[in-house]
This record gives C-alpha cells, structure tokens and sequence, in this order.
C-alpha cells in the first residue's frame, strides 16, 4: 500500500500472472504424434501475379469471344493495310491504324462501334494470333496500349462508356426479361474489358520502359485521379454504376467486370499497402512526429504461422500414445482448446459455451496442458534475405501506450496515494512513490502519438475558433478528391458494395429478393450435358470468389486511404459500413469451412487468359476439371479473407460499442476455426479480434482457452496499462454505447459541414457590413418580373402599410 514494493507498470494488472504465465509463456515442448498442416507459402501483396489478374476478368462462357475479337481486327485490317502481320508494321504504320480505328469509335451505327470496339480490344489483347508465347502476349499488349493511349483512345473509350450506362432503352429491356444473360451486356463488357486491360497494364511498372512510357504512366495516373472525366474522376462513376445495379433499375450491367475495374483504378491512384506505408511516414515527418516504431508490412512477413489448436482425432491419439507409455492419468479431453463447432447463429442458449467447460475449473492447476506445448511454432519458411528482419529475442512488435493511458495511469494513482486529481497534467508527480515515477517514465518512452489524434485536435480548434482559426489548408491529393466526389452518396454506395458481398458470400443462400450478380457469366442457352454443367459450376464459383477478392480489396483501401487523409472521412465511412450491417455480414462470411475455401479448387487453369489463346486446348474431361489445379491454395480466397478481417479490426478498433457486436454475435467460435488457416498474417489479425473482446466473453472462456490467450500474448502488440486478460479495466463495465456512435456522428457532421458544405455556412459567423454608403452602393440584380411590377411592389408593400418611423430610427 505504501508504493515502496510495487512498481504499477511492472505488475501489468499482475492479478493472476502467475496462472497465465504458466500456461501462456511456457509452452516451448511440442508434441508428438499431431497431424501438422503446412504452412501456406502465401506472400500478401496488392495483387496477384500480372497473368492472374489478366485471366480473372474473363469468364469461362466468354472464351469463344477471343476469335470473335480477332476476326473482327483483321476485317479492319485488311481494309486498310496490306497483307503484312500486325508485328511487321512500322511505329507509324501502328499509329495510323490506331488513329482509323479511333475514327471508327466515333460513328453512329451500333453494329459498327461494337466491331471497332472489338479490333481495339484485339489489339489491347496483344494481337496473340500472330503470338507464340504467353511473354509475347504480354509484350505486345503493354506496346499496344501505350500506343492507343497516346492517340487519346482511352478518353472516347469512357464516353462510350458513359453513354452505355445512359442507355435507356437497354436498361428498360434488361428489366422486363426474366432471364438474363452474357448477350445483355456485350456492349458495356467489350469497353470495361478494354478499360480494365489499359490500366493494370499502365499501372505494371517495368524497368525496360523508356523515360516516354514513364511519364505517360504518371500523366495517365493523375488524369485517372482527377475530375476530368464527366467532371468527376472515373471511380465515382463506376460507384454510381454499382449503386445503379444495386436499384434494380440496370440489372444486366457485368457487375464482375464494373468492381475489378473499380478496384484497380483506386489502387492504381490513390496507390497500394507500400505507398501507404511512404504517405504514413512522410505525414508524421511533416507533424514534427517521432518516427514509427517498426515497419508494419516487413514484420508480419517475417512472422510465423502458430500450430492451430488440435482436432478431436489428434486428441484420442495422443491419449492412446500416453496409455501405452502407462501415464498415471488420462488427459480430460474437456479442457483442451479445442474448436467449438457449433453454430454461434443457432445457438438458443447464450450460456452453452461455458457450461461445456464447467467441470475443468480446477484441473488447470493440477497439471500443465499437454496440448499446450504443441504451440512450439514449425520450422521458418526461408524469405529472400531483404524481406527478413532480425529480432532479438521476444515480442516482435514494440509496446505503445496513448496519452489517455497515461493520464488514466496518473489519475488513479494520485487519487490512491494522494486523494485528489489534477485533469490532464500528465508532468506533475510530487507526492507519488518512487517505483510510480519509474512507470511514469517506461509510459512515456512508449508513448505513441497517431496522425489521427493530431487531426482530431486540428479540427476541434476549427469548430471552436471558426473566425480566428483561418482558412484549413486542404491537400487536393487524389484521395480527396475521390471522397469529395463519393461524398454526397457515400452510404449508397456502401450499402450497394455490402449487398453484392452478401449475394457473392459462399454462406449466402438463394433467395428471390436478392440481386442477381451472375448476369454476366450465364451463357444464352444453358448447358445440356454433365461436362458443361460442371464447367458452368466451377465458373459460378469461381465468378463470386473474383467479386468478393474485388469488394474486399475496394473497402480496405478506401479505408486506410481516408484514415490517412483525415480520420474524420476515415470514421464517415466506417460507421455507414456498421449501419449497413457489415460486422455481421463479416461473421457470417466466416462461418463456414475456412479451410475449404481457401483451398477452393475454382479454376481451369487451361482456359484461363493468355494461355487459352496460345496453346492447343486439351480436351477437357469431368476427371480433370473435378481434379482442379495443383496449387496449396486458392490466391484469391486467402487474400479476401485477410482483407475482410482487417476490416473488421479497423471498424472496431477503439470502438467499445462495436467490439461489443463482435461478443453479441458469437464472434469467438467462428474467429477460432480461422486460425486452423496456418498463414501468420491471417492469424494475426484474427487473434486481434479476439484479443479485444476476451475481457468481455467471461472468466470460463478465459480459462478453457489457454492456448489461443498465449497465441495472442506473442504475436499481437502489447498496451501497457492494457487490461485485455483479465477483464478489470473500466472499459469492461457497461457503457451507453448509443451516446458514444451519436457523438461520433456530431464531430463527423461537423467535419463535413465546415469543409464541404459551403452554403450551409452558419449566418453568425459570416462578416457583416456596417456600412451604409456600402451596403446602399451594393448593385442587387431584380428579377425581370419584380421589375415590371415595382409600382404595384411600392404600393403594397410600402404605402399602403403604416410605419412609424420614430420607433424604427430608435
């Protein structure tokens, strides 16, 4: 009591430390006889490789366009050149053609815009028939598009575009059919199939471009970002695209094509993870902040996958394994971490995962968990030696502690040395033990200041002091402009993005009010025979996995993006996202055989673009496309799901309200089926979910899940002062969780109405002219009407009416 013996910091809310010691940092001895699943060699990147990318926008159904593509090239061609191939022409040759087929776009006939379209995405698909390899494909695809670029193809392509999307007729016709199809939508996929080829190709940086390419690609990325198509930048209209879809008033819009292409254009201007990590730093460089503790992106690469708690199988084997070497007792398989199976949604009782678990309060005490010691991590997959980071022994990622943290530290031990508190004087430690100024001192070499913090501080002052403050100096990046431009819909187009996930969502089922999103992948005439069924199948699956890899890479972007730029469009954002139900769509995602879908075999990897169109096809059978590819894993599936669960932390990150729908909707269950995933990095944001709901989910939970709390005690980030074991913290207590979204919105409303809303300027703040000479001299400009009526105006309004002019000069 008297502080002599008892360092704050140190304790770490040491009540209990010594049980989870022994049964979360001791556990170093690995077991014999468990079923270990390899690590999945999946490096995290913005994207899949260039040719993944490249095959994902086509589907199946649409392999017979290829030479529909090319017949249609080589009409035009022949028209105008000789019988020379598309790669003996001359540089001016090539620019003469693409200037005629640009000539072509303009023309009023439907029939022969679309062939035009169709030679320029020939051309944009590298002419591959005069091709003999997949790099030759590549080659002359990058060399075509910089050319067609250069001749201003790409801006009458998003005119066409535009008019496609105001085409009312079509639109019209797509709603009174009961079924639609690929043939729909041919107009709208040849330009989004053009449009998405030139800017993944553009984006692809190669280091044999010529200085012209390089500069070509920097002008393309900021016009790209900028409001010159439409007078909005080209991701808003793809956003009022999908938002259009959404309604039900353009249901045959290829809904794939619209979300990739909406994608890439975000990545390609507002820029990728690695960008954002340069913006990150050279933010905090201009706030005069210390620099970040760790590179982010290098340390979760350099991390390792933890062994996943054992299945029920491994449980009897060693317990057969520790009979035969005549143990003395029997493992009691109750306490062991394993999965709970059942389904959190059908779950009556809310009581049942703890009544599981009721007769194993003592038996951790009386031994160790022999599963525990299974958590030794597998032998490390070799990275190239830039990618790795050398720690010394212990936690890889620094501590940090907020400024609150240190004032609630403050406040609690002078309120029990002491007896009074100070505010927010975090300087003043007269009268506090000496093993309290070692903490103080530990707190505040750990502190960590956010760009958000300083931006909240920023905007305060600007609503306090609207007069003196002056005028904010808004950086026109491409990430503002983009949420100037979304801004007025934004919760449209949120909800829109969230109900096409849902409908994508392998745990969907069909229902007759949802949207239909296969619109462009079923083909005319439905398939007759047991192969085609098949192959339709695996392009259905494979169609909504694309959709989902799309939806979740868009959200997470947008998300960081706007963080960075300011926390307040960041926060505007992700609260339209809860609203819309996206906490439990997330779940619901989850709530399935994560394994399965990650090792989803979904793809024909002969008919995926360029190899299709290079190679002879072998003939495929039900054996083979039963069979799928070879790979450990689908790239796709697995980056999806670290997407969606690193949106699930950053909508419930600080937030008590949401972490609380994480507990409310059975979270803990689903979330620790995803770490039978050995992949680090989808492991990691899992156990940060867990990490913040584990003080809410009941000494019990705690107890029988020894093994997961000691996973999130060595791979997540520690809070000094952070109470996330035990559940003592102040945040534990029930909270009005109403008020505090209520009051987020106020500051976020504010936020948009003093930066955006100039004509809702509040009237008292606006200067005002004293002056009467002025405001006498001022020249009003009347209506014509008024005009014409003056006398009838003086006679109503002025003679006719008493006025008592003493009273009004006073």
């Amino acid at each position: 009591p008297d502080g002599k013996k008892t360092n704050h910091l140190i304790q770490f809310r040491i009540r209990g430390l010594n049980t989870f010691r022994m049964h979360c940092i001791c556990v170093c001895a690995p077991t014999q006889g468990f079923s270990e699943s390899p690590d999945l060699e999946f490096e995290y990147a913005d994207t899949d490789k260039w040719s993944a990318e490249l095959s994902e926008l086509y589907s199946y159904t649409e392999g017979p366009e290829f030479l529909l593509n090319r017949k249609c090239f080589e009409e035009e061609f022949r028209t105008h050149v000789s019988d020379k191939k598309w790669t003996e022409l001359d540089v001016a040759q090539h620019r003469a053609h693409a200037m005629r087929l640009l000539d072509g776009l303009e023309v009023i006939t439907r029939e022969k815009r679309l062939k035009v379209s169709r030679a320029i995405l020939y051309m944009v698909q590298g002419t591959f028939a005069e091709c003999s390899s997949e790099a030759e494909v590549q080659h002359w695809m990058r060399y075509n598009i910089f050319l067609l670029l250069d001749v201003g193809t790409f801006t009458a392509l998003v005119e066409l575009l535009n008019m496609e999307v105001d085409n009312s007729a079509a639109c019209s016709s797509a709603v009174r059919k009961p079924a639609i199809s690929l043939a729909d939508s041919t107009d709208l996929r040849v330009l989004l199939n053009i449009i998405y080829l030139m800017v993944v190709t553009i984006q692809q940086e190669d280091p044999a471009d010529s200085p012209e390419w390089r500069a070509t690609r920097e002008t393309f990325k900021t016009e790209l970002g900028s409001p010159l198509y439409n007078n909005e930048p080209i991701s808003v209209m793809l956003f009022g695209m999908v938002t259009k879809f959404c309604s039900g008033h353009a249901p045959h819009f290829p809904m794939k094509k619209v979300l990739m292409l909406l994608w890439k254009s975000i990545l390609f201007t507002l820029g990728g993870f690695e960008q954002l990590q340069n913006i990150k730093v050279r933010k905090r460089e201009e706030l005069r902040l210390p620099p970040l503790p760790e590179d982010s992106i290098r340390v979760i690469r350099s991390m390792r996958a933890a062994s996943p708690p054992a299945s029920a199988s491994d449980l009897i084997e060693q317990q057969q394994k520790r009979a035969r070497r005549e143990h003395k007792s029997l493992i009691k398989q109750d306490n062991l971490d394993a999965f709970n199976e059942k389904d959190p949604y059908k779950s009556d009782d809310p009581r049942e995962d703890e009544d599981d678990n009721d007769d194993n309060d003592n038996s951790m005490e009386a031994e160790p968990f022999p599963m525990e010691r299974d958590e030794v991590m597998p032998p490390p997959i070799l990275h190239p030696p830039s990618e790795r980071v050398n720690f010394p022994k212990g936690l890889p990622w620094a501590p940090k502690v907020r400024e609150k943290d240190i004032e609630h530290f403050l406040e609690s031990s002078r309120s029990k040395f002491i007896g009074y508190t100070l505010g927010n004087d975090t300087d003043t430690v007269v009268g506090l033990p000496r093993p309290i100024h070692e903490s103080i001192r530990t707190l505040k070499q750990h502190k960590y200041i956010s760009i958000a913090e300083i931006q909240i501080a920023k905007e305060d002052e600007f609503q306090k002091t609207p007069l003196s403050g002056g005028e904010e100096d808004v950086e026109m990046c491409s990430t503002e402009l983009l949420y100037q431009g979304i801004l007025p819909s934004l919760p449209q187009y949120m909800i829109a993005l969230l109900k096409i996930l849902l409908a994508a969502a392998p745990t969907s089922k069909a229902k007759t009010d949802s949207i239909n999103i296969l619109a462009d992948v079923l083909p005319e005439e439905m398939p007759t025979t047991v192969l085609q069924s098949m192959k339709l199948g695996v392009d259905v699956n494979r169609h909504k996995e694309i959709i989902v890899k799309s939806i979740s890479a868009i959200l997470l972007l947008l998300l960081k993006h706007f963080k960075l730029n300011h926390v307040y469009q960041f926060e505007y954002m992700a609260q339209h996202l809860v609203f819309a139900n996206c906490i439990p769509l997330i779940l619901k995602f989850f709530n399935q055989n994560i394994i399965s879908y990650i090792t989803a075999k979904n793809s024909i990897s002969v008919l995926d673009f360029p190899y299709c169109v290079v190679h002879e096809l072998p003939e495929l059978t039900a054996e083979s496309l039963e069979a799928g590819d070879i790979n450990q894993f689908c790239w796709r599936n697995l980056f999806s799901c670290i997407n969606l669960l690193r949106i699930l932390n950053k909508l419930t990150k600080w937030k008590h309200s949401r972490t609380m729908m994480l507990v409310v909707f059975k979270s803990a269950p689903i979330l620790k089926r995803a770490l039978k995933v050995k992949q680090a990095m989808m492991q990691l944001y899992v156990l940060k979910l867990l990490k913040v709901q584990t003080k809410y989910l009941g000494r019990q939970w705690r107890k029988s899940n020894m093994k997961t709390m000691s996973a999130i005690y060595q791979k997540v980030r520690h809070r000094l002062n952070d109470d996330w074991a035990y559940g003592n913290d102040l945040d534990a207590r029930p909270w009005d969780f109403q008020a505090e979204e209520c009051a987020l919105r106020a500051n976020i409303e504010c936020f948009n109405s003093r930066r955006y809303d100039k004509n809702q300027r509040n009237p008292d703040f606006l200067p005002v002219d004293n002056c009467l000479q002025s405001v006498l001299g001022q020249r009003v400009d009347l209506p014509e009407d008024f005009q014409m009526n003056y006398d009838l105006w003086l006679e109503r309004e002025v003679f006719s009416k008493p006025i008592s002019w003493e009273e009004l000069l006073q």
